[in-house]
């Protein structure tokens, strides 16, 4: 499960009526799965105190993506500021416990990793360590029904339902029924999973999930809006997706994805089940504060999320599609991005499973995924012909990295430094800040931790930076309190996208 494409849900009191998902996400907008809109270019970052980077050293491996006789200066950045980036997330800040950046241009591929794949083992990452990759897995399956319409075995323009099990009922609004063209661009106006679904392990809520239950739900969903309307980030759209690729041509979805993407692309440690061998080069899953979480289950529906993958492989993959290796899919992979439906960010477009930004006159075509414990961004400039890997064994966003390697000229975001706090100190900070007169922020603690709700929206979790000052990690925001001579806060200052927004205490 990712946290959203461009997204996570995060703050935002210029609109405290919308919750805002973007992934899965410049200044104007985050870009986000998992998560909703797909790609948090506000990006966070966690420090944990406990943790020592690793003594190892630094990794760097090179190797020819295709010969390049004029040898093309690079666009993108030098080793020494990439190496440096990997090293501030591992060693400096703590964010991250192996991280590992790839890119790939038409001088050949770099790659840079710093950290273990798992705490206590000395040795570094590597281009074949295998990492959980969430919501990128959507391109996958995007690709696999871009290749089905290549070969008539369907047509974007069909209704969902000509695919699905007899008798399947999906909901409408409007004049016309769920197409394919609308889930793969997530503006079929299904949620990003319908709310009537049970869950037994809330850490892994679509384990669980098989195809009648998600056809059930979604039968009962109730449209807010008329189908191919607007965006909204779905993971049940790239389920039921992935149940219709599987349909259309006749074989499970692991064995179309082996057949078409993975063995034509010679991506060999790119898999759902894994073997013996792989599992032992699966690197372990960190929280936020980089202790670790379980694996999560394989999921019975495999159409958003549930592969695993390396750098090299999706550093090959990310070369197919930006031209600069021949492969049979390349008509499929060119008609995903030809494909495009706007978002309501005037910088953003959904494609076929892919996203599609244009910052500082930069179009960047990409996808980032989310799992408890791992983050992943993959993405390409198609006219520069360059393209990168960002993959991370931490709930931490890397999404920054991804973005800022292809665009220079959108920042990384701010890195925190974490100060332990005693847990008896937030209580002076517990209570309800009001905004405006519809919009307040509610500061609650539970155990051990100090959230942030605000009106409408889910709880984030402050880190203490110390002195009354947190800052958040589901998005680059700051929290200030200012306190009285008594130690008690009276008020407090939100900062997020360049603005301050007061608030005072009210109960």
């Amino acid at each position: 499960m990712d946290a959203g494409k461009f997204g996570e849900a995060f703050l935002s009191v210029n609109d405290p009526h919308q919750m805002r998902h973007v992934r899965k996400k410049t200044s104007r907008y985050a870009l986000a799965s998992s998560v909703s809109i797909p790609l948090v270019l506000a990006v966070l970052l966690v420090s944990s105190p406990c943790w020592a980077a690793p003594a190892s050293a630094p990794t760097l491996r090179t190797g020819p993506v295709s010969a390049n006789p004029n040898k093309t200066p690079s666009i993108l950045p030098g080793d020494a500021d990439l190496q440096r980036i990997v090293d501030d997330r591992v060693a400096t800040y703590h964010d991250s416990v192996g991280l590992i950046v790839g890119v790939v241009e038409p001088s050949g591929r770099r790659l840079f990793a710093r950290g273990p794949a798992q705490t206590g083992n000395d040795d570094s990452v590597d281009g074949d360590a295998i990492y959980e990759i969430g919501s990128v897995t959507k391109v996958f399956t995007a690709l696999l029904l871009a290749d089905e319409a290549r070969r008539g075995e369907l047509s974007l323009n069909d209704p969902a339902t000509k695919y699905l099990p007899p008798g399947t009922k999906l909901p409408q609004r409007g004049p016309r029924a769920i197409t394919l063209l609308d889930l793969a661009t997530h503006t079929s106006g299904l949620p990003k999973m319908p709310s009537n679904v049970s869950v037994t392990d809330f850490n892994n809520p679509n384990a669980d999930m098989n195809a009648e239950q998600l056809l059930k739900s979604v039968a009962a969903y109730e449209m807010t809006r008329d189908v191919g309307a607007a965006y909204e980030y779905s993971d049940a759209g790239f389920d039921l997706l992935g149940m219709v690729v599987a349909a259309a041509g006749h074989a499970d979805y692991e064995t179309l994805l082996k057949g078409r993407i993975l063995g034509p692309l010679h991506m060999i440690n790119t898999h759902i089940a894994m073997s013996l061998d792989e599992k032992d080069r699966l690197s372990a899953g960190y929280n936020a504060h980089l202790a670790p979480v379980p694996h999560e289950h394989l999921p019975t529906l495999m159409g958003s999320d549930g592969m695993r993958s390396t750098a090299n492989d999706l550093l090959d993959f990310v070369a197919a599609n930006a031209g600069l290796t021949s492969s049979p899919l390349a008509p499929a992979m060119a008609d995903m991005i030809k494909t495009q439906r706007q978002t309501q960010y005037i910088e953003l477009k959904a494609a076929l499973g892919w996203h599609v930004a244009t910052l500082h006159e930069i179009e960047m075509v990409w996808e980032n995924g989310q799992t408890d414990g791992y983050r992943a961004f993959i993405g390409f400039v198609p006219k520069s012909h360059v393209g990168v890997v960002v993959l991370s064994n931490a709930a931490n966003s890397i999404d920054d990295i991804g973005v800022h390697i292809l665009d220079k000229d959108t920042p990384l975001r701010h890195l925190h430094r974490e100060v332990e706090v005693k847990p008896g100190e937030f209580d002076s900070y517990i209570g309800r800040y009001q905004v405006s007169e519809t919009f307040g922020l509610n500061v609650t603690r539970d155990g051990n931790h100090l959230y942030i709700q605000g009106t409408g929206q889910p709880r984030a979790e402050l880190f203490s930076e110390g002195d009354g000052q947190f800052f958040l990690r589901v998005v680059d925001a700051e929290v200030t309190f200012q306190t009285d001579s008594s130690g008690r806060a009276r008020s407090l200052s939100l900062t997020q996208d360049g603005k301050t927004v007061p608030a005072q205490l009210v109960q």
